[in-house]
């Protein structure tokens, strides 16, 4: 995606649980997945939309919503690279995390701390957005995955449903298998909206040029989209 083509708001392009996301959950996420089992939610504010209405109707035994700040749908603040280090290893039966990990920029750590925080034979319900979805910093964006991505980093598990989602993202309900052993993913190469091609990891530096560009020209898209208002309104 050029750089370009990221002008816009955070509200324009925000998708943090849309109809295809919860749909694609309605038709994967079982009831015998939820019911009775520790449920947790990695991004759990519920911006415009959650799956956490339905996964509650089959009765988990305990549902803990999770997300940097405290907001609708957010039980608990944590940071998703410190989970590990708030919960005790596989200590939940089902992850879901929707529309979350193109924002973190470790995401390598966030994956395993998904993988690791899931008991053996537990559940994965994992969604986000591939190559061509605008930029949508809420309040970064930083990757875009393809259903190759998400088969190659989740090759460790058994990866029951995966397919992509008519908006540019891609839906999977994975699962840790009883002979689970961790991927090592330090070489694997994944596309970063900031640097515009595919790498192993973001500069911080990289990071901080990439949005202090995107805010300049996120403002100049204001004012001229302020100007032509008032051309128009001028002349009518």
């Amino acid at each position: 995606m050029a750089e370009s083509d990221s002008i816009g708001t955070a509200k324009e392009a925000l998708s943090l649980c849309h109809a295809s996301c919860i749909l694609f959950a309605a038709l994967n996420m079982k009831k015998e997945d939820i019911q009775g089992k520790d449920v947790i939610e990695v991004g759990s504010m519920d911006v415009n939309g959650s799956l956490r209405k339905l996964a509650e109707s089959y009765k988990p035994k305990h549902y803990l919503g999770v997300d940097i700040a405290m907001g609708q749908g957010v039980d608990f603040v944590c940071n998703a690279e410190n989970l590990l280090e708030e919960f005790q290893s596989a200590c939940f039966d089902v992850l879901i995390s929707t529309e979350m990990l193109e924002h973190v920029r470790n995401w390598k750590k966030v994956i395993s701390n998904f993988k690791n925080i899931v008991r053996i034979g537990g559940t994965m319900i994992v969604t986000t957005r591939s190559y061509g979805y605008p930029y949508h910093g809420f309040p970064y964006d930083f990757w875009r995955y393809e259903v190759e991505d998400i088969t190659n980093i989740f090759s460790d598990c058994s990866i029951e449903q995966v397919e992509k989602d008519p908006e540019r993202g891609v839906f999977a309900k994975i699962r840790k298998p009883n002979d689970f052993t961790e991927n090592n993913l330090s070489n694997y190469e994944l596309y970063s909206v900031i640097a515009n091609k595919r790498i192993k990891q973001l500069d911080v530096m990289d990071c901080r040029d990439f949005f202090r560009r995107h805010e300049v020209k996120r403002r100049i898209h204001e004012i001229e989209t302020k100007v032509k208002q008032l051309v128009t309104v001028s002349l009518f």
